[in-house]
């Protein structure tokens, strides 16, 4: 283990090593100097990445959202460090003070990519397996807009995915998810180079992952490549060349690496994988390379002008593609001006003009089937509204009707029997991802971090924890992601504990900037929808109803756009001068009306607050907050189907809850309300006993 590979000087230029070694040592430098980081990546992955980004990536380093780029995605977050010298090397606004401030406070170099902070990162990794399915979400946005706007002889949304991906990649279950729809979906622009190391944080691969990865992804409907040895870069040339040509499967290429490649003690072991090599280390693997031992951070003027070429191609590139959209405006004026606005995420004039307020009805309607029908209206208006359900459309009132379903054109009619009507192509709006959450959350990122694409997703609330992790990084990238969760509460029914989503309410809310929604009636609906697509930059989910919930007579109540301010005054007692505050969500604001009602014939004063959503009230002034609740009134309820974590901050320490602090159980809806106090009776009785205190 001492020795290296002779193979690199076999088949590399002086130039080509003089360039990857200086990858490997700008990462192997930061991580030492920050005492903190993943060296074994770089020193391994660096040849298949410096071949990827010299050779096939077509970027523009002044230019980092140029939109009709290559995306690379780096799935194997912990290797962050290749990806910050790679940006610095190639003139991104990253200077070297960057990268020795690696994993530093208020540097733009953490210890995991982060999308929005680091100038050429496409999206948020280190959590593994979620790079792997956002790179399949970007290639169907790729896909999707380039159905619907490319032309004959002007390809304006032309690129491919690429991403590197590790053996936790692949372990992973999202990864599964997304790989398995990926071959389905036949992304042929989608090339992944998996770094296979054999080397996990705590042990090598025999230890826990010996399936055939050839296999599996073949089984899946990829194209597999294998290259031999990680520091051929003509075999990775021809691999990624291969790929490219393919263009009725997504490739994956394993590339057999090994893992803190060059160090003398320590490649191909675990203690490459999490922990800087240590300064005599260090130095022993750079006499082994044959790199300077100092200084610190070196980068040869040679290789810097090698790498620096792609600021030039970049602009070049970007130049002839502006001079495409010019040609294609004047041949497809409406098209561009259409892409334009996709591409700078403007809202057309007018997108929610066919809305139309539905009517007071005491029978009223499922929140879930208030959303289908704004949904329906509004859609068209929003060409990049695209997305889909995890195999629930017809539960969930998510379909779009006769926009056709995101199929591969290459599918034959054979292949989709007893598949839903209408017409399959990339151009399709309805994306089918069958029974698979993580994915869908993850792929949904993806596409949101493409650009020109506004995309949701929709399943029961119950089941939104399978996509926790990606509903977290949607809010931690600031993607504009719509999440619609239905069948909200215990009053789902016969299903059981199993699927009534008691906690999960609180455990979204619980997950800084994801606005979370959950509207009364179909108005608060139709209001919930106009904020989700207006918000900027910001994740939401809607929280629905499975059961009919009475549409509130606002000539009676207030107007339900309150819902904007997150929180409003629904009904006030009568002299404005309440002496107690019911405060629900839901459907159970239908409840606290009944309450009041009840109440306020025994000459209680009774204020009842709709409060759809904590985030958008929190927004709010203190004084329009202290309007809403006011700090005199103490006795307060809040009434929700849901636990009673985090109602304290809004009843005080003397009002109550009327919440479920247990796991439901399985019988009819309205059975299960009763039994377990979700009556106006119950919450008159609960609202007097705290008036008597």
């Amino acid at each position: 283990m001492g020795t290296t590979d002779t193979s690199l000087i076999l088949s590399a230029t002086a130039l080509d090593t003089l360039c990857i070694n200086t990858i490997r040592f700008l990462s192997v430098d930061a991580v030492q100097k920050a005492d903190s980081g993943h060296p074994g990546l770089p020193l391994g992955a660096a040849p298949m990445a410096y071949v990827l980004w010299t050779r096939f990536l077509r970027h523009s380093p002044t230019n980092p959202l140029w939109f009709n780029r290559d995306r690379f995605v780096l799935s194997a977050g912990h290797g962050s460090a290749l990806l910050y010298s790679l940006l610095h090397l190639t003139g991104y606004d990253l200077p070297m003070e960057e990268l020795k401030q690696f994993r530093q406070w208020g540097s733009k170099t953490p210890g995991h990519p982060e999308r929005g902070l680091t100038p050429g990162v496409e999206v948020t990794t280190g959590p593994l397996g979620q790079g792997f399915a956002n790179g399949v979400g970007i290639a169907m946005a790729e896909a999707y807009l380039g159905a619907r706007y490319n032309k004959p002889g002007n390809a304006v949304v032309d690129h491919y995915t690429y991403a590197l991906v590790s053996d936790g990649d692949l372990m992973e279950g999202v990864a599964s998810e997304a790989a398995s729809l990926a071959g389905h979906l036949r992304l042929g622009k989608l090339i992944y180079l998996y770094d296979d190391n054999r080397i996990t944080l705590a042990s090598a691969t025999p230890v826990t992952f010996t399936e055939d990865h050839a296999q599996r992804f073949a089984s899946y409907g990829w194209h597999v490549q294998q290259v031999a040895d990680g520091n051929d870069l003509e075999a990775i040339d021809q691999a990624i060349r291969a790929a490219q040509a393919e263009t009725e499967r997504p490739s994956i290429i394993l590339v057999r690496t090994h893992i803190g490649y060059g160090s003398p003690n320590k490649q191909d072991t675990c203690a490459a994988h999490g922990s800087p090599l240590g300064e005599d280390e260090v130095k022993l693997t750079k006499e082994n390379l044959g790199w300077p031992v100092s200084p610190d951070f070196l980068v040869p003027p040679e290789a810097l002008n090698h790498f620096r070429v792609a600021v030039d191609d970049g602009k070049r590139w970007g130049a002839k593609w502006e001079e495409q959209m010019a040609i294609y405006a004047q041949q497809y004026p409406e098209l561009a001006h259409e892409l334009r606005e996709l591409i700078h995420d403007v809202l057309p004039k007018g997108w929610d003009k066919d809305i139309q307020p539905f009517a007071a009805d005491p029978k009223g309607l499922a929140t879930r089937a208030a959303s289908g029908k704004v949904m329906q209206a509004f859609f068209h208006h929003l060409p990049g509204f695209i997305g889909g359900s995890a195999d629930l459309n017809t539960s969930t009132n998510t379909e779009l009707k006769d926009a056709g379903n995101f199929e591969s054109p290459l599918m034959k009619e054979g292949d989709l029997q007893g598949a839903a009507g209408g017409e399959w192509s990339y151009a399709g709006r309805n994306i089918q991802y069958g029974v698979r959450e993580h994915a869908m959350g993850a792929i949904s990122n993806g596409m949101a971090a493409h650009g020109g694409i506004l995309p949701y997703c929709a399943t029961f609330l119950t089941f939104s924890d399978y996509m926790r992790p990606s509903i977290r990084l949607a809010a931690l990238s600031e993607l504009k992601v719509v999440y619609v969760f239905t069948h909200d509460s215990i009053a789902m029914g016969e299903d059981g504990p199993t699927h009534q989503p008691v906690e999960l309410l609180a455990a979204l809310r619980a997950i800084p900037d994801l606005v979370v929604i959950r509207p009364a009636d179909a108005n608060e609906t139709l209001n919930a929808w106009q904020m989700a697509i207006q918000l900027p930059q910001r994740p939401v989910a809607l929280i629905l109803s499975r059961q009919a919930v009475p549409t509130i007579d606002r000539s009676k109540y207030a107007a339900a756009n309150g819902l904007r301010f997150g929180a409003y005054v629904l009904a006030d007692a009568p002299d404005g001068k309440p002496e107690l505050i019911l405060i629900a969500t839901g459907a159970e604001v239908g409840l606290a009306l009944a309450a009041q009602e009840k109440l306020q014939a025994s000459h209680i004063s009774v204020r009842v607050v709709s409060m759809p959503s904590w985030e958008l009230f929190e927004a709010q002034t203190p004084a329009y907050r202290d309007q809403v609740l006011p700090p005199a009134v103490t006795a307060r309820v809040s009434i929700e189907a849901g636990i009673s974590q985090g109602w304290e901050r809004y009843t005080g320490t003397a009002g109550i809850q009327v919440a479920m602090n247990r796991f439901g159980a399985s019988a009819p809806g309205p059975v299960l309300l009763r039994e377990f106090g979700f009556t106006a009776d119950n919450i008159c009785e609960r609202a007097l006993a705290l008036l008597k205190k």
